[in-house]
């Protein structure tokens, strides 16, 4: 069975998408009343976040659309220091979208929901016509954490000289999944797209001094190493010898002349973490879900007159220094 424009109609064929599927795989107390809008207990201090996933094709390798909507909108709420307590979910399809996919996609989402923590509370779905080609879905998700009033929220402001500079895994899996999904190049490179709230939850829990953390999605590390250095008035020394990047993914990127630092990733995040609690944060990461291929790949400096002032350096394997600026132009492909 296809979507029509008549499950966008508001009318029964409307009632029975959003109970055959929706309403089967998002399942709670808040959502089954099914208002207009969701009442839930709140607290002192919210991150509030909104992100919409565009992705081709919506089925890939390790994951999905729907995997990716929640893990991206849960991970920029961790990345505040936010607790992911509430999650909206509202669904595009276009005309001729096949039932059995979407099906599969909502699933995929409630499972990553629930792995997440987090309650899927209200939603909209709306059905537009197809303009030619393979039917397609956009997930917009907006989503609603609790921080703590105790919590000293990081902030991309807040490097201080000597911290060391965390990632929590391999650089390039999600990107280079969808790219060889998309040129049918056979590997076995699947998408990283994983809600790290596990890492995150141990790092505040045992009160690490983390002075920054993002997650590296679009434009990749490169890029969100040079939003630290700009808002911090520093600069970071990376080491290339350092980076973790999977022997698959490294072949991958030699293929099609791929740079692993401005590729995207949808389950790693990069922390810049004081230096005396740096043991402490990789110990917590490596023994967290996804976390084991944690690394220390750099450190920033902030030293006034330098020559390399709000830059980020990569120290080469043979020796030589290499700025890493940032990404400039269209980020091949567009991934999410």
């Amino acid at each position: 069975m296809k979507i029509t424009m008549a499950h966008g109609s508001g009318g029964e064929s409307t009632s029975a998408l959003i109970r055959d599927i929706f309403a089967k795989h998002f399942h709670n107390e808040i959502l089954d009343k099914l208002e207009d809008s969701a009442v839930v207990k709140g607290c002192g201090r919210l991150a509030v976040t909104t992100d919409s996933f565009v992705v081709t094709p919506i089925e890939f390798p390790g994951g999905d659309i729907g995997r990716l909507s929640v893990c991206g909108t849960v991970n920029d709420l961790l990345m505040s220091g936010a607790k992911p307590m509430y999650l909206t979910c509202g669904c595009i399809l276009e005309e001729g979208l096949d039932m059995d996919v979407l099906d599969r996609v909502i699933s995929s989402m409630a499972n990553t929901a629930n792995e997440a923590g987090i309650k899927i509370i209200t939603g909209d779905t709306k059905v537009i016509e197809n303009k030619g080609g393979e039917p397609g879905l956009i997930i917009n998700t907006s989503g609603v954490g609790f921080i703590s009033d105790s919590l000293d929220v990081p902030g991309p402001f807040k490097l201080q000289n000597g911290d060391k500079i965390i990632i929590s895994g391999n650089l390039g899996d999600h990107h280079a999944a969808i790219l060889g999904s998309r040129m049918g190049i056979q590997n076995n490179i699947k998408s990283d797209a994983a809600p790290l709230v596990e890492m995150v939850k141990g790092l505040l829990d045992n009160n690490v001094e983390v002075h920054a953390m993002r997650d590296v999605t679009r434009g990749g590390l490169g890029t969100v190493l040079n939003e630290f250095c700009e808002s911090s008035k520093c600069s970071i020394d990376l080491f290339e010898d350092r980076m973790p990047v999977s022997p698959a993914v490294k072949d991958f990127c030699g293929l099609l002349g791929l740079d692993p630092m401005y590729m995207g990733n949808e389950g790693k995040m990069v922390l810049s973490v004081a230096a005396n609690d740096v043991e402490k944060a990789l110990s917590i990461i490596k023994k967290s879900k996804y976390g084991e291929n944690a690394c220390v790949i750099g450190e920033v400096r902030k030293i006034k007159g330098s020559a390399d002032k709000n830059n980020v350096v990569l120290n080469t394997k043979i020796g030589g220094k290499r700025i890493i600026g940032l990404m400039y132009g269209e980020g091949l492909p567009r991934i999410c």
